[in-house]
This record gives structure tokens, sequence and C-alpha cells, in this order.
């Protein structure tokens, strides 16, 4: 599996990078990759079907300059900043195989990641809901993804050091929960890990054996899709 360790300078090309590099996959131009990014900025992320609207506290980011912008997976909104790190993993379906369908990926991808964190969390790291990873029943993992007809995105951030209290400034409770959610405002039912970035890459690399680097970076077509798309207030507020 190849590895890109990769934060481009803004919010639309981060964005932009990881429907990029599906494509470039799909195309067969290149193999399974996973990737890491941080941004070193407050953005917000809306789910692809999400409304701005009823998802994110608008003229709160307004105020503060905060973006609010779309990915291309589904899945709740998110802010995303200092103390998130995020990757994300493309990876080939195959009707034999363990992405066969969404479920069966997010077990998949879940489970190898629950197991590859359990000797840095000091607690049982559980699989919550449809494609969360928590513990205690606090959540520090979210995920989403995408499918094309031979590979598919999944990608998710980790709550390291994140300004909770900025996020709940920022977004209102989800329109939509999981159950064990039960109603609880942010600051009672996320958690930060606490736990240096690097050692969650490390856990990660391994677990998917990801040690070969990305080379080229397709750079032309990442900017041209930021630009053309994610950048634009058509994509972002479609909804």
């Amino acid at each position: 599996m190849k590895l890109c360790d990769l934060t481009l300078p803004t919010p639309e090309e981060n964005l932009a990078c990881d429907e990029v590099l599906l494509d470039l996959c799909e195309a067969g131009d290149s193999d399974e990759l996973l990737r890491f990014w941080a941004s070193p900025q407050y953005f917000v992320v809306l789910g692809y079907a999400n409304k701005a609207t009823t998802e994110v506290n608008l003229p709160y980011c307004q105020q503060l300059g905060i973006p609010v912008l779309r990915r291309c997976t589904g899945g709740g909104t998110v802010l995303q900043g200092p103390g998130i790190l995020n990757y994300s993993l493309i990876l080939r379906i195959d009707d034999a195989g363990p992405c066969h369908s969404t479920p069966a990926t997010n077990q998949f991808i879940l489970e190898r990641h629950r197991d590859a964190l359990a000797s840095l969390v000091l607690a049982p790291v559980e699989w919550r809901g449809q494609s969360d990873l928590a513990v205690g029943g606090l959540k520090f993992a979210g995920n989403a993804q995408r499918r094309h007809r031979r590979y598919l995105l999944f990608h998710g951030s980790f709550l390291l050091h994140l300004d909770i209290e900025l996020l709940e400034k920022v977004l209102p409770l989800p329109s939509r929960q999981p159950d064990y959610r039960v109603n609880r405002s942010h600051s009672d039912f996320l958690i930060n890990l606490r736990v240096p970035d690097h050692t969650i890459k490390t856990a990660l690399s391994k677990a998917w054996s990801a040690t070969e680097p990305l080379d080229p970076i397709p750079a032309d077509q990442i900017t041209l899709l930021a630009r053309e798309k994610y950048a634009l207030a058509e994509w972002s507020f479609k909804f």
C-alpha cells in the first residue's frame, strides 16, 4: 500500500485531494493508499447531504471567519482544525473481499483500527454506531466513505487535542444522531485522545502495511478540483 503524509495549504485543496486520489486509483493509475493530513486552520466540513442552515451556526462562523465547505462523502458535519488528525484510505472493491458492501467495509476497517489503537489508549476502544470509534461511550473518531466501481474512499478524523468548546459554538446538535449519543451535548459526547499524532500514524501505517511513498503527487489535478468545485459556494451550499 502507498503512503501519503500530505497536508496542503488550503482547506479546499485538502478536501479535493481525497477525491483526486480516489479517481486516480479508479482510473488504474495508483495502488491502494493511506493518506494523513492535519489542518492548521479551523473550517467546517459538511457531509455530502447535510444542510448548512441546519447543521452549522452560520452567523458565528461568519463572525470568526471560519469557512464552511462540503466533502464528497456522507456522514455528519465536523469541525476541522488544530488538534485533529485526518486519515484517508483508498481500498479496492472486490465482490468476494472484505469491502464488498458499505457495512462490510465499516466492519473491516474499524475493527482493524480498533485493534491497532488498543495499545495507545488506556481503556478499551469500541466500535459504536455505524462508523464511530469511542472509549467508554465517548466518541473520538468519526468516519465516512464514498464508493466507485473499483475503489472506495474511507476517511475519518481522530480527536487528539481539539477545542471542543469552540465546536460547541460552531455546530448545533446534529439532526441525525447514533443511538448511543442519546442527545448528549458535544462536550458530554466527545473526547480527545491526547496522544501524539505520530503514534496514530505509526499504528495505522503498520496495520495497513503502508510503506511506499506516493510519487508523484497529482498536484495539478488537486489545485484544479479545489478551484472548480470545493471553493465554490454552489458546491458548499448546494442543499
